[in-house]
């Protein structure tokens, strides 16, 4: 049976994880352990399973709060470039959970590909994105995805084809498991007219977002048929500050913060924002971060 001290060259103690994450917040993981391909990712997985030790797989951070007192356990960053490749054939590009968002919308428009295009702005991995079903007003990853592979926390890969997949609002029936790559299916398009589409999306995303300061995108799901920021707003909310923490003026689904922000700031105004909605209007926030 395999330890950790199996794994010593790949694997730091007590590194802290707020430079990993856009709050820029939060304490240390017991273990970091940044595989450098995939067999010895499978290797650590199952290692941790075998041996009982918690599992966390940490993305681009975009969109996740860490608490002061760090994570137990593992957190596993797939940062070698071996977790990052991105290839197109025709119109099917593949690439792994490792792989820049920002990336990989970028050499779909460079092949004349039309789709991703409208996940412009959004921050994070591949992996995240899919774990979270990334998306915005113009549509979400999942309408493109074809296939995904998958490994479970025992260690076992598997693929997924897109009818044994369910997506749904800001989730994926893949939150149970580990994203190592996927397949999407996008349709040829003129490049100049992909482009023009995106940039006019991004223009928008940058005259009603915060996008300049530390952040992690929006903190609530949006209410069936509303929007969690308006109803901040209406609460009286935008521009409330505690700490070095601030619900933006700009956006009030937005929480921002400067380098003596902490987990703490943050969370009260998040509890504040969630108080003032379900009093005043009886709508219930669900968050759309994650907090370790």
């Amino acid at each position: 049976m395999s330890s950790l001290d199996d794994f010593r060259e790949i694997t730091q103690r007590d590194v802290p994880l707020a430079p990993f994450t856009w709050f820029r917040v939060g304490g240390p993981a017991q273990y970091l352990i940044q595989p450098r391909h995939q067999d010895e990712l499978i290797a650590v997985v199952r290692m941790c399973h075998e041996q009982g030790i918690p599992l966390r797989i940490l993305g681009g951070g975009s969109n996740l709060l860490i608490r002061e007192q760090g994570v137990t356990g593992v957190v596993i960053r797939l940062v070698n470039e071996a977790f990052s490749q991105i290839d197109v054939t025709g119109n099917t590009v593949r690439a792994q959970a490792g792989a820049l968002l920002s990336q990989l919308i970028s050499r779909t428009v460079k092949a004349s590909l039309a789709g991703l295009e409208t996940l412009v702005g959004i921050p994070g991995t591949l992996g995240g994105a899919l774990h979270g079903n990334a998306g915005g007003r113009s549509g979400d990853i999942s309408q493109f995805v074809s296939e995904v592979s998958l490994m479970t926390f025992k260690g076992e890969t598997l693929k997924h084809s897109r009818d044994e997949m369910t997506f749904a609002y800001r989730s994926s029936s893949l939150d149970s498991s580990i994203i190592l790559d996927a397949e999407f299916q996008l349709q040829p398009e003129d490049p100049d007219e992909i482009t023009r589409r995106m940039r006019k999306l991004w223009i928008m995303k940058k005259a009603t977002q915060p996008l300049s300061f530390q952040s992690a995108g929006c903190i609530f799901k949006n209410p069936r048929g509303l929007s969690a920021g308006a109803l901040i707003e209406q609460a009286g909310l935008k521009g409330t500050r505690i700490g070095s923490a601030e619900i933006s003026d700009r956006h009030g689904n937005f929480i921002v913060t400067d380098e003596h922000g902490t987990f703490d700031d943050i969370h009260r105004l998040i509890d504040l924002a969630r108080g003032k909605v379900l009093q005043q209007f009886g709508v219930d926030l669900e968050l759309e971060i994650e907090i370790w």
